[in-house]
């Protein structure tokens, strides 16, 4: 996925840097819409998530069943269906650690898969993953192909013309540094005077970064230097050798690359997170359904049951995304703005 401009990326909900080469050939899937299998085999009244990941995820089986009071808030030809068809962008190459095939070369795995099945397992549902590309997600929605979008989508204003949401999950952006370097971000810009810092040409983090940059020069502050590279492997090359301090890209990016390099020579860490919308609000991801479909208050019911059940905490841990939790799931919670989208 090329890089993207602030509208883009509230568009597609994705960055480049959620694309990492290097889980090359394990990745590939074919272009199109693709019914990839579903789940590992879990026992009945368990999920298992983070399986088949690659080393991005540590598995566990987490007990979660059908909660009555919440699947009966389902609309009736959901709850007759037995079924919840679930919608996932992440053809052609994947996008780990969000949605990407495992690495039986046929398991459709990823912490947005994952979310999908522990709340389908709620709502009494058999989940049924629907593949595709990003553009054919929204098309699923719009036609009724699928029921639900799991699939990093970002809430705003501009969407919910046409759908509802029920959030899970922050929009952040992350720090990667070396895993040796003590450096933090601390929610500060000013921290990141005399710093270099690598990011993706044309991406909301981006314009973020410049932004600040601006904002050191005018307060007279030592520069902020902005690099460039041509791609995620490069960046993290240069990030070992010591090229560049940090490297802002979007926090499940950042999250993955620290799960995949521990213990190596070149184990990096989180240094510090940021929301995608920037200073004055809270980016959301959040599922998605059509706009008055009845499924937003169910979904959000379902994600708050397994907030307060400890089944949460577990799934985003899994994924090495704990900085990405959220206190409850909302219903069409505020989003980013009509002049940001």
């Amino acid at each position: 996925m090329p890089p993207l401009s602030l509208r883009s990326r509230l568009t597609r909900g994705l960055t480049a840097g959620t694309v990492l080469a290097s889980l090359a050939g394990g990745l590939a899937a074919c272009g199109g819409d693709s019914d990839a299998a579903t789940t590992t085999d879990s026992a009945a009244g368990t999920v298992t998530v983070g399986a088949l990941s690659n080393g991005a995820a540590q598995q566990a089986t987490l007990k979660v069943a059908e909660v009555k009071s919440i699947s009966a808030e389902l609309p009736k030809s959901v709850a007759k269906s037995g079924t919840l068809e679930i919608g996932v962008g992440f053809l052609p190459a994947g996008s780990p650690p969000l949605g990407y095939v495992g690495s039986d070369q046929k398991t459709l795995t990823g912490s947005e898969t994952d979310i999908g099945r522990l709340v389908a397992a709620v709502l009494g549902l058999k989940p049924e993953l629907k593949n595709s590309t990003w553009e054919n997600l929204f098309i699923g929605l719009d036609s009724g192909k699928v029921d639900v979008a799991f699939s990093n989508v970002t809430d705003t204003e501009e969407r919910k013309a046409k759908y509802e949401f029920a959030s899970y999950r922050e929009d952040n952006l992350g720090f990667a540094v070396k895993s040796t370097n003590s450096w933090n971000f601390d929610g500060n810009y000013e921290n990141l005077a005399g710093k270099t810092v690598a990011v993706g040409a044309g991406t909301n983090q981006e314009r973020i970064l410049l932004e600040w940059k601006k904002k050191l020069a005018a307060e007279g502050k030592k520069a902020l230097t902005v690099k460039y590279f041509q791609d995620n492997n490069s960046t993290y090359l240069a990030l070992a050798s010591g090229k560049i301090d940090a490297y802002l890209a979007p926090n499940p990016s950042v999250a993955y690359q620290v799960s995949s390099t521990k213990g190596s020579a070149k184990a990096v860490r989180n240094a510090g997170t940021y929301s995608g919308a920037g200073s004055s609000l809270q980016g959301l991801i959040a599922a998605t359904a059509k706009k008055n479909s009845g499924l937003a208050k169910p979904l959000a019911d379902a994600i708050n049951y397994l907030i307060k059940n400890g089944q949460y905490a577990k799934w985003l841990a899994a994924w090495n995304l704990s900085n990405e939790a959220v206190a409850k799931s909302e219903v069409n919670p505020p989003g980013l703005p009509l002049t940001d989208s």
